[in-house]
């Protein structure tokens, strides 16, 4: 499929985003550079990236090489990356922004979102642990300050939008009631085992737009444990997938797809980024999509431990 057939969001008159990026969470050092430029030459132009995956460098390497070599140009791509959680403190988010945009080699981000709502201890360790070696230090700062910060890059020209991720319905509203300029987008992990119905419902009646990420119910998540479920080798979905002449992973990439997400599966298998990007030649039907609505679980797979007893953690104490 040509870049230009995949579909498009507008985020406002000049700026869109496209429905299906590659994710880069977890993609090895050594590997991700090959697989942006795999995904680049499969016709992927939306890269998701973050400055906690720890290699951001590596795809900056993969833009790069790609637009010498006249395959794309800049305005071609949407980059996405994320302001990470130790530099939540107004003073260092516009330092955060130009680290990434450094490894990147880029000039400008197409979307920056404060990847969680909960701040971690100010300095050089990204997970500053605390002494039981399980969650980490907090910082008291609140995000609603962080967002003014934000702000400031739209200003600055550093950035085009800005967005949130894994912020629940409460403190998006927080975010809202304190904007200049409103996040165009809230990224949250979504997949048949977790909908976030009512998070998803205030998003829309907001005008803001659902990134999925996690789609594929994370198989290769490290803390994966032997009985665990497998999103994939659910059998209703298997079922759905063979009816289409189509794989498990494509279906749950065109089911967020139907539902009017923008998805950001992760592979850095050749084969697989293609695959997932093959999604655009086939529709679900309602049965299907009652079928896979019928699997929530409220199985969620990254509930980013880390940050338990935070007061500004997204997942305790919420009803979304």
């Amino acid at each position: 499929m040509a870049p230009t057939d995949v579909p498009r969001v507008f985020l406002d008159k000049e700026n869109s985003i496209p429905m299906i990026g590659l994710g880069t969470w977890r993609s090895p050092p050594g590997q991700v550079r090959q697989a942006v430029q795999d995904a680049i030459d499969i016709g992927y132009r939306h890269i998701d990236c973050a400055h906690i995956y720890r290699n951001e460098h590596e795809v900056g390497d993969a833009i790069t090489a790609k637009i010498k070599e006249g395959v794309i140009k800049r305005e071609d791509l949407f980059v996405t990356s994320k302001l990470w959680n130790t530099f939540h403190r107004p003073d260092l988010v516009e330092g955060a922004v130009r680290t990434s945009l450094t490894n990147l080699k880029l000039d400008y981000l197409d979307l920056y979102l404060i990847h969680w709502p909960v701040a971690y201890k100010e300095g050089d360790e990204l997970a500053p642990l605390s002494p039981d070696g399980k969650t980490c230090i907090f910082s008291d700062v609140d995000y609603v300050d962080t967002w003014k910060a934000m702000e400031k890059l739209v200003d600055a020209r550093l950035v085009k939008n800005i967005g949130l991720s894994n912020f629940n319905s409460k403190q998006i509203r927080r975010v809202l009631d304190a904007a200049r300029i409103k996040p165009v987008t809230n990224q949250i992990e979504n997949h048949p085992y977790l909908h976030q119905s009512k998070l998803t419902k205030f998003c829309a009646e907001n005008k803001i737009l659902v990134t999925a990420y996690s789609p594929l119910g994370s198989p290769a998540r490290p803390w994966v444990k032997e009985g665990d479920i497998v999103l994939l080798e659910d059998k209703k979905l298997k079922a759905i997938a063979r009816k289409h002449g189509k794989e498990p992973a494509q279906v749950l990439i065109r089911y967020q797809l139907e539902r009017g997400h923008v998805v950001v599966p992760k592979s850095v298998t050749k084969a697989r980024i293609a695959s997932n990007f093959d999604v655009f030649r086939f529709r679900l039907d309602k049965a299907d999509m009652e079928q896979l609505a019928s699997l929530e679980r409220n199985e969620r797979i990254n509930p980013e431990f880390r940050a338990r007893g935070h007061p500004h953690h997204p997942f305790e104490n919420n009803d979304e």
